[in-house]
């Protein structure tokens, strides 16, 4: 099974909107025997979810699926895999973290449809 397997220690920045890594954070892609890890390198900058504010109510751009996205968030910006894998990694590490299906599929969706513009931006 996937797993992380180092804390995540992150430090807000003054625009109350994105996060700094302290520490470089992984996370193993199929099981602790893989040799595929992401590994998101200290100082790398986050905004965890990146989903309209209309609608925080449900989705908040931080929950039990923070890590997931932080994950994405190093895939999609340094171009580690197609954007199309980066999104199924995204969906695994929402497993792994016990996200409900029904919001780690809709994440999912969102992410395929709306995904694009900010892949290796």
């Amino acid at each position: 099974m996937s797993t992380f397997t180092t804390p995540l220690i992150i430090t807000p920045l003054d625009n109350g909107r994105d996060w700094k890594l302290i520490e470089t954070f992984r996370y193993y892609i199929g099981s602790l025997e893989s040799d595929e890890v992401v590994s998101v390198p200290a100082e790398f900058i986050t905004d965890f979810a990146s989903i309209p504010r209309f609608l925080w109510s449900t989705f908040p751009p931080w929950g039990r699926y923070g890590k997931a996205a932080v994950i994405h968030d190093c895939c999609y910006r340094k171009g580690l895999f197609t954007r199309k894998r980066s999104d199924k990694i995204f969906f695994e590490a929402m497993k792994v973290l016990k996200v409900p299906y029904w919001k780690r599929r809709l994440m999912y969706i969102a992410v395929r449809l709306f995904g694009r513009k900010a892949y290796k931006e």
